[in-house]
């Protein structure tokens, strides 16, 4: 109840700097009665905290994306900034109807404790890609920073479907080859959704129809791997922290192949799920994967002002 009464009361302030589109039909309580109600709790939050001085805060930045492009990297390197409390799991509060039917009570709930000097970070690597999502979150906090993070469009299908077939294998449950989902009819199967989750500036258009690109940093999911401060200096900034995160707080760990983390002398590496290694392809079928994203590259490109290095 305590948690409940201090975020009624942030989102109050935080609605009332930026005014919200209007509600849509069946889009839970407007706006003004999120603002009654919170008025009337606001004698009461001063009570709220925990008796160490936390309280459990709506996040004040989303990850919102691209599903295999390196979220859960991300969310870990920004989790060691002292003055960062992160979400332990995906909360899909904006893209599952049952959850985001509970309202922001229920949202609220899944957030760590934080102190009021904290940034409270949350991911969900679908939002990107959901139509329902960018609406939501901007009427939930139309001045949240959002952070993405893109690989090359090509690079993050192979990873889609490594994530899959692996999650079958480990239900010992068959599951055909990359081609067989890739070709159909001897032509790239278009329909195909990790294909479609590639498509970056489909899905970009919708969150910029409700968020100014100032709102959205987009970190190079490809650079974060090859070299991670840099991209992490670079979040910082935007998320106006200062600048805590070192270089010395990443190896490149020979064994996996990928840097891991040093946090107060404890090492620590992602899950073993992560980094695997890409099924093997066909060079014409990976050329016809490259030529298929050359123009929406083009046109997410023109999209954000900004270049990436992808086939």
């Amino acid at each position: 109840m305590a948690a409940l009464l201090l975020g009624a009361v942030m989102l109050v302030l935080q609605l009332q700097l930026v005014p919200c589109r209007p509600a849509m039909p069946g889009a839970g309580p407007s706006q003004q009665e999120l603002v009654r109600k919170a008025a009337t709790l606001q004698d009461e939050v001063r009570d709220s905290a925990a008796p160490n001085g936390s309280v459990q805060q709506l996040p004040q930045t989303i990850i919102i994306g691209v599903r295999k492009g390196g979220t859960r990297a991300l969310l870990e390197m920004l989790s060691l900034h002292p003055d960062v409390a992160a979400a332990e799991n995906e909360v899909h509060f904006f893209d599952w109807e049952e959850h985001y039917s509970q309202g922001l009570d229920w949202y609220l709930s899944q957030m760590p404790f934080s102190y009021p000097h904290q940034l409270t970070v949350e991911k969900t690597p679908a939002y990107f890609t959901s139509p329902k999502v960018p609406e939501r979150v901007h009427r939930m906090n139309p001045s949240i920073r959002l952070l993405l993070i893109l690989r090359d469009p090509s690079e993050r299908v192979l990873s889609d479907y490594t994530q899959v077939f692996y999650n079958h294998v480990q239900k010992h449950k068959p599951y055909p080859s990359i081609e067989e989902f890739l070709v159909r009819d001897g032509r790239l199967n278009v329909d195909y959704k990790a294909l479609n989750r590639s498509l970056y500036h489909v899905h970009m258009q919708n969150w910029l129809r409700f968020f100014p690109l100032r709102r959205i940093h987009i970190v190079d999911g490809d650079r974060l791997i090859r070299d991670p401060f840099p991209e992490i200096q670079k979040v910082e900034r935007f998320l106006m922290l200062s600048p805590q995160i070192n270089a010395s707080n990443f190896y490149f760990n020979k064994t996996k192949g990928f840097y891991c983390l040093r946090d107060g002398g404890r090492d620590r590496c992602l899950h073993e799920s992560k980094g695997r290694a890409h099924p093997q392809i066909d060079p014409k079928l990976l050329n016809k994967l490259h030529e298929y994203f050359h123009e929406p590259n083009k046109k997410f490109f023109e999209l954000v002002g900004r270049t990436f290095d992808w086939h």
